[in-house]
Order: C-alpha cells, then sequence, then structure tokens
C-alpha cells in the first residue's frame, strides 16, 4: 500500500471511529427534565456531562445497586438525574455546590424527574470543607464534577467515603482535548495529568478510561 493510501485509510478509519463514538455517546435519549436542566446549565456557562457519559453514570449506579451515593459538583442536576435513575428506589444522592442557586435549579429539575425531594440532600459549600463532614466508607459511589484543580484533593476523600467495591468516577478529564495535547497547559489540566497516573498505577483501584463525552474516569476501590 502506497503512502497516499494508508492516509486515506487512516482517514476512514479516524471519520468512522469519531461517527461511533458520537452514536454512542446519543445512543440514550434524553427527556424534558434532563433537557431543561441542561439548558440551565448553558445559560450559567456551565460544563456537564454528555448524555452517553450520563447514561454511563445511570448504569454503573445501577450496577452497583447504589444507596448512597455522594456528588461533587450539583450543577443544574444533569448528572444528579442521572446518577438517581441508576440508583435503588430507596437510595439517597447527597450533592454538594459552591453556589446555591445552581441548586435550586437542581431541586426543580429532580422534581422535574419524577423524584421526591427526600431522594437528594442538598449541601452547599466548598468540596473541600463539606466532604470531611461525610461518613467513612459510607457511599457506594462517588462523581467528582467540581474544581479540577482540586481533582488530586478529591480523590482522597472519595476513597475515605467509598465501601470497598465502591466506584469514584471523575468527569471532563479530557478537558476539550487538552489532557493529551503536547503544548503547555494550565495548572488544573496538569493536575488532571497527575489524576489520571495516580488511578491507573494505584495498586488499590481497577481503573478505567471511557471516552464518552469530555471523557469519564473511573475506577473500583478493591475490597
Amino acid at each position: 500500500m502506497d503512502r497516499r493510501s494508508y492516509r486515506g485509510q487512516e482517514r476512514a478509519i479516524t471519520a468512522n471511529r469519531q461517527t461511533s463514538w458520537a452514536f454512542a455517546d446519543a445512543f440514550v435519549a434524553e427527556d424534558d427534565a434532563l433537557h431543561w436542566a441542561r439548558d440551565r446549565a448553558r445559560e450559567a456557562g456551565l460544563r456537564t456531562v454528555s448524555p452517553g457519559a450520563g447514561a454511563a453514570l445511570s448504569l454503573l449506579a445501577a450496577s452497583l445497586d447504589a444507596k448512597s451515593v455522594a456528588e461533587i459538583g450539583t450543577g443544574t442536576g444533569v448528572s444528579g438525574i442521572h446518577l438517581l435513575r441508576g440508583m435503588r428506589p430507596d437510595g439517597v444522592l447527597t450533592t454538594v455546590d459552591p453556589e446555591p442557586e445552581r441548586q435550586q435549579f437542581a431541586r426543580q429539575a429532580f422534581r422535574a424527574a419524577g423524584f421526591t425531594a427526600n431522594r437528594a440532600r442538598f449541601i452547599p459549600g466548598r468540596a473541600l470543607d463539606v466532604l470531611p463532614r461525610l461518613a467513612d466508607g459510607g457511599y457506594d459511589l462517588v462523581l467528582c464534577d467540581g474544581d479540577r484543580s482540586e481533582c488530586m484533593e478529591y480523590l482522597g476523600e472519595s476513597l475515605r467515603l467509598l465501601r470497598p467495591g465502591g466506584l469514584v468516577c471523575f468527569a471532563g478529564v479530557f478537558a476539550d482535548g487538552r489532557t493529551v495535547d503536547s503544548h503547555p497547559q494550565p495548572a488544573e489540566v496538569l493536575r488532571l495529568r497527575e489524576l489520571l497516573r495516580t488511578v491507573r498505577e494505584s495498586p488499590d483501584l481497577v481503573p478505567s478510561l471511557l471516552p464518552m463525552g469530555d471523557g469519564l474516569l473511573c475506577a473500583v476501590r478493591r475490597g
């Protein structure tokens, strides 16, 4: 095969892969409650998990039969709805965000999605101030979608919060492609690279990096 043919084939493979990823990311349709929450996030300039990443979170919560989940970064409720839909009917989501106004949007979104008020516990405040007050080993799953510059601290707190066999997830670890870009990057991207290395190399974790949306890093805490 000559060089031009190889390059043409490589472009076709890349295009097919991108099409497949886009198809996978949109495979599970979202309803009006999620669309409303996404619209509020867009108006506020907030990033949200993609539909595919949200569906993955629902799947993971369901596979754990999760009863207690902690979320760092409430936003306007997009990821919270996905988590609640995968959790047990009696499960409770504890969600932390420094902006109470966002949590009000999330409350409305949860209600529109059919969840009663006792399914979620909203705690306003900075995550690193709130997390130390949560119970050791009391959670089946922890989702980290807050300040990227604090991701390593989130990892330490998450491992304390998780029961053996529990799962920690980090949303947005690709940082719009900057994590794998060889050009100089800001401190938050360097912290994400440190997080990826730490999770991959830890003997206490079973990791996987899912190419959904802007990247979903997941790891099971060994027993």
